[in-house]
This record gives C-alpha cells, structure tokens and sequence, in this order.
C-alpha cells in the first residue's frame, strides 16, 4: 500500500475544516523537509526527525529508521469520515475509554493549524527522549503549557507568537505555492503517540484523545499504520494520504 509521499508526486498542503471566526494560519505542507525546519527554528535539536513512510506494506515500513516515537497522518476529511467522527464520539462518550493523564493533548481552535498542532503533541508527548537548546520557544510553551486543560492549551496556542510566526515562514515553503489562509483544502493532519504502553490518536478536531489499544517501542509503527489503513479504507477512492515518522536520526 502505497502513499502520496513518494518523490515523485506533488505534496499536500493540509487544512483543517473548522467553522470559526478566530485565527486563521496558513495551511503547512506534509513534508518532512519543512516539518524538520520548523521545529529547528522551535529549538528542538534535530537527534530525531520526521521522516517519509513511502508505504504501509511490511517491506516499505522496514525501511524507515527505528526507533519511531510519533506518526502523523495527512488525510481527506470527507463526508464519509465526518460520518464516522461523529458515532465514533458517541460512542466514546457513551462507553467511556481510560486516557492517562500523562497525555499532552490540545484542542484546535486556529484554521489550518493542524500541522503545527501535530507537531507539538508529537513532540510534547515524547520530551523525555528529545533534546532542546537552552532558550527553546518550544519546550518554553510545552512547559507553560502543560497543566493547562485541552481547550486552555489552545487559547495558550493562540496567543503564542513564536510558533505562530514560525508557522508562517514554514507555510511558505516547500514544494507547493502556499494558497491564501481563507482558501478551502479539506486535508487535515492527526498524530499518533505512545504514552504508558498504550497508542493514542491526537486530534484538535477531537474532544479527547482517541485509546487504540495497547502497543510497545517496538511494534509502535506498524501500530499506528494499521489505524492509518483503517482512515483509507473509509476511503477507498481517496489517495489523499500521506505518513510521516519521527524517528531517531
């Protein structure tokens, strides 16, 4: 199972469709490239780094370097998925699911800023393996930040100028023009993250972290790309999808 992250195809600019008369940024491109940049402007040293997931076959997951601590996944947001993300939330708020509360986890209430948000639950949910220069802008808000509930953590997001500025200039670049912060993309980012043994989705659009079951260091990609192959075969006309890996440079 192929993905849109080959070389050879155009990258994607991600969007995420919210209904909202706040901050809007401008949409950030799936590409490791740009991803990498960012979070050196942010400070973080580059020890890991988002890297391609050309495919979700075994031989194609056995190329991407170990050890992998987060997954982020560029998909459609489509009337079939939006369908889903509805009962799924029902249901959760109905049975109920045991979240740590060791998980870092933000709401979104800035347009296109899904990429960022992926970012930082990427990395906040994986300090303790990451390092940071002494004056990151970055480990200074995942600190500020952390006590804060999901919905505070958002307004914190908002009011940062750091990332917000950083965000823009990495907009800008890449393999695609970036459109205008008002233009209509309906591709959003997710991550995927092991806290506590267990893997969990990350979605702002969410209004909790998603449990998916238990997993390991180990096993923790093919994991998360086993829920990516749930996300496409919601979808199976769709090739809108795109997989990236944090891992250890």
């Amino acid at each position: 199972m192929r993905l849109m992250a080959q070389p050879e195809v155009q990258r994607l600019k991600a969007f995420c469709l919210l209904k909202m008369d706040g901050q809007r940024w401008l949409p950030l491109e799936a590409n490791p490239d740009v991803m990498n940049q960012f979070l050196r402007q942010l400070g973080l040293l580059p020890t890991w780094q988002f890297g391609d997931v050309y495919g979700l076959d075994p031989e194609l997951l056995n190329i991407v370097p170990r050890p992998v601590c987060a997954v982020l996944l560029l998909f459609p947001v489509t009337e079939k998925y939006e369908s889903f993300r509805l009962d799924e939330e029902k249901k959760i708020i109905s049975e109920g699911q045991q979240v740590s509360s060791d998980v870092y986890f933000m709401r979104q209430t800035i347009g296109n800023a899904c990429g960022t948000i992926g970012m930082i639950h990427a990395v906040a949910n994986n300090q303790e393996r990451l390092e940071f220069e002494s004056d990151s802008p970055l480990k200074k808000f995942l600190l500020q930040s952390y006590k804060l509930s999901p919905d505070e953590k958002a307004i914190f997001l908002e009011r940062d100028e750091s990332i917000r500025v950083t965000h823009e200039t990495s907009a800008q670049e890449g393999q695609t023009e970036a459109p205008s912060s008002d233009e209509k993309v309906d591709l959003h980012f997710i991550a995927f993250v092991n806290v506590g043994g267990h893997l969990y989705e990350l979605d702002g659009r969410k209004p909790f972290p998603i449990v998916h079951g238990k997993t390991t260091e180990d096993t923790f990609l093919e994991d998360a790309t086993e829920v990516c192959k749930e996300f496409m075969a919601r979808d199976p006309q769709e090739l809108r999808f795109t997989v990236v890996a944090l891992s250890k440079a």
